[in-house]
């Protein structure tokens, strides 16, 4: 009698990810990417020391309506936001 022998066959079990896996994978990548990169503004801040004009004040410069500064600010007057307020230097709009 003769005795065979017998393989065992080991497989690597074969993982399909789904939706939620690369949902996952996303999701820490971006969380990773967030916490390694420095936050820089596209509009960097003015000089500290520059007083800013408010739009009342840039209006009654050039005495023209705020509705007008609106429209100029529309077309590419430089302005900076702080806090909530529309503000402008005093050498950008001349």
């Amino acid at each position: 009698m003769h005795i065979a022998s017998i393989k065992l066959i080991f497989m690597d079990t074969l993982f399909i990810p789904n939706e939620n896996d690369f949902r996952r994978w996303i999701k820490e990548a971006v969380k990773e990417c967030l916490e390694n990169t420095p936050i820089i503004s596209a509009h960097p801040p003015p000089d500290q020391g520059e007083p800013l004009l408010s739009r009342k004040e840039v209006a009654g410069i050039f005495r023209i309506s705020l509705v007008t500064l609106h429209d100029w600010m529309k077309r590419g007057l430089p302005s900076h936001k702080q806090r909530g307020y529309v503000k402008q230097r005093r050498q950008d709009p001349s």
